[in-house]
């Protein structure tokens, strides 16, 4: 095995990894060629080199500590290391998260205090392992490659701060969620009861008030009861990113742990800052913990929260199914939320079983002609009397924008503004009906500010305060620069850039969807050119339950219908 390793490093040694284009341009791939010509693409750092800046370069090296052989992706600077890349047999490659050692040197290590503490010191083999990764992909044949591994979360032997000179902040930008207060409270108590840390800040105001806003003491007492509120106890708020004005008020309050959580755009501000702190060389653990009610983090399993918006939008879809199921013609239509992902939606619909149709940001759907939504109502109001609609707040939008003249604009973290889908959605069925002199009763819901505010749920207050322990442990190991996520329900260590390449969306060609379509029995108003974009992302092939009862013949429903899409 050894002699396996040595031949393997000596190939490497000889022949360097080639990547696609020698220099790095936003929002490249580059492609990493390893043994066996097992080969992963990989996209590039989300700071990209300016002009000036010589090619770049994957240089290989030996790490003596774990035997292993690692390829840093370099912008020419060796201070500008962005992704740490471990390739091993069989096209095992490790995307490592940076760590204080790779540009501070000659730091000093001491003793996890967690092998004395009496809590832990009955545990078996409570510390991970230097070389425990997860695998991201767990399903595989017998012939693949072992693939892409992350480091796997958790408390180490050796930690890079002593207690009493820990300095650490908190900070929660973008919008509400339930389990934000959580986080803090398992943050706090984590490192004050397993470590004996006692210094921690809360950053009010999101990202704008680590230079705009004062700081708040958080001890254990005052954050004891905090989980049992929605919100956050030190508010938020979205933009105000700075990254050079936000690593001064760092360095100036000597914080030395920076907890961050946020969605995709607040982990890309936490990418940037991480980027200035280790351009300053600076000794300061920067950790993400990503936060989304929509579940639209990509690589994680689930973003907390999302359990208890599903739970929540069932008091919704149940009150609307009790107010169509009352009278004749009734339709119930729940707006919940989902601006480009429709995770809320879906969970909520598959869950209820009340729901006669669910439209989704990922799916486009039709109103008129054959096929299309409207016939499908009638169809429905003809057989039960009554019909519960869900729609994602992000569905619809190209109709919208048909139907009406509207500017794009951006909120404050650059997000595209939506419009209203809700009352649109009820005002065209109310018009479709009138028009066919049908009486129908239309009541329209709107829970989605309600679902976010509420506190979370037992089951995403357990995931929250792992999450909090693991990024606790990491930061507390020396590790930096990364985020935290269960990965095939194992927590692990994931690189900002593959947390913010790209957002997490429903595969309207993959089981769970076709599962949704079998429960509501609505067409998937697909026609053959959606199932081919969606089939391109290589996902499983459409099969004949995509097509709907409704949608059998879809080149003679086009014919039909000349706006259908």
């Amino acid at each position: 095995m050894r002699a396996a390793r040595h031949q393997f490093l000596a190939q490497q040694n000889r022949r360097e990894p080639r990547i696609s284009d020698p220099r790095l341009k936003r929002p490249q791939m580059i492609t990493l060629k390893l043994e066996h010509n097992f080969q992963r693409q990989i996209p590039c750092p989300y700071i990209s080199p300016p002009s000036s800046s010589p090619p770049t370069k994957l240089r290989h090296f030996f790490h003596p500590k774990s035997n292993i052989s690692r390829f840093t992706l370099s912008m020419g600077n060796p201070t500008d290391t962005h992704l740490n890349l471990v390739p091993g047999a069989a096209g095992f490659l490790l995307e490592d998260i940076p760590h204080f050692t790779d540009y501070v040197h000659d730091l000093p290590s001491y003793p996890n205090p967690l092998q004395d503490h009496p809590a832990y010191s009955v545990v078996k083999q409570y510390f991970v392992d230097e070389d425990d990764t997860v695998p991201q992909k767990v399903v595989v044949h017998r012939e693949s490659p072992r693939g892409v591994h992350f480091r796997r979360a958790g408390p180490h032997q050796k930690v890079y701060f002593k207690p009493e000179d820990v300095n650490a902040c908190i900070v929660t930008c973008g919008g509400l969620c339930p389990g934000l207060n959580t986080v803090i409270r398992e943050i706090v108590c984590g490192l004050h009861h397993m470590y004996g840390v006692r210094k921690v800040l809360g950053i009010d105001g999101g990202y704008r008030g680590f230079y705009a806003r004062n700081t708040v003491t958080l001890t254990p007492k005052v954050v004891d009861d905090i989980h049992k509120r929605g919100g956050t106890i030190l508010g938020t708020s979205k933009g105000g990113h700075d990254s050079v004005k936000i690593v001064d008020r760092i360095q100036d309050r000597g914080i030395n742990q920076v907890y961050i959580i946020g969605g995709d755009g607040t982990q890309k501000g936490a990418a940037v800052i991480f980027e200035e702190i280790r351009r300053r060389g600076l000794k300061v653990a920067v950790a993400g913990i990503p936060k989304t009610i929509d579940n639209d983090i990509p690589v994680i399993d689930k973003s907390f929260g999302f359990d208890t918006a599903v739970e929540e939008a069932q008091r919704a879809i149940n009150a609307a199914h009790v107010e169509s199921q009352s009278i004749r013609n009734g339709i119930g239509l729940v707006k919940l939320m989902g601006r480009d992902s429709g995770f809320i939606a879906m969970h909520a619909t598959l869950a209820s079983r009340d729901v006669d149709c669910c439209l989704i940001p990922e799916s486009p759907f039709y109103l008129e002609g054959r096929g299309g939504l409207y016939e499908y109502i009638e169809k429905r109001l003809r057989e039960n009397e009554h019909m519960v609609i869900v729609i994602a707040e992000g569905a619809g939008q190209e109709l919208l924008s048909k139907s009406s003249e509207s500017v794009d604009q951006l909120d404050a973290s650059g997000n595209k503004l939506l419009q209203d889908v809700g009352p649109w959605m009820s005002h065209k069925i109310k018009e479709h009906f009138a028009k066919k002199k049908t009486p129908i009763n239309l009541k329209y819901i709107d829970p989605t500010y309600m679902i976010r505010a509420i506190p979370s749920i037992a089951s995403d207050n357990v995931y929250c305060t792992l999450l909090a322990h693991a990024a606790v442990h990491g930061a507390m190991a020396g590790y930096t620069g990364f985020a935290v996520g269960p990965v095939n329900g194992r927590h692990a260590y994931i690189p900002f850039n593959r947390i913010i390449e790209k957002q997490n969306k429903v595969v309207i060609t993959d089981r769970m969807w076709a599962r949704l379509l079998s429960s509501t029995n609505q067409p998937s108003f697909l026609n053959p050119r959606h199932i081919a974009e969606a089939n391109k992302e290589k996902h499983p092939a459409a099969n004949g339950l995509l097509n709907g009862e409704n949608c059998k013949d879809r080149k003679s429903m086009s014919e039909d219908n000349p706006s259908m899409p």
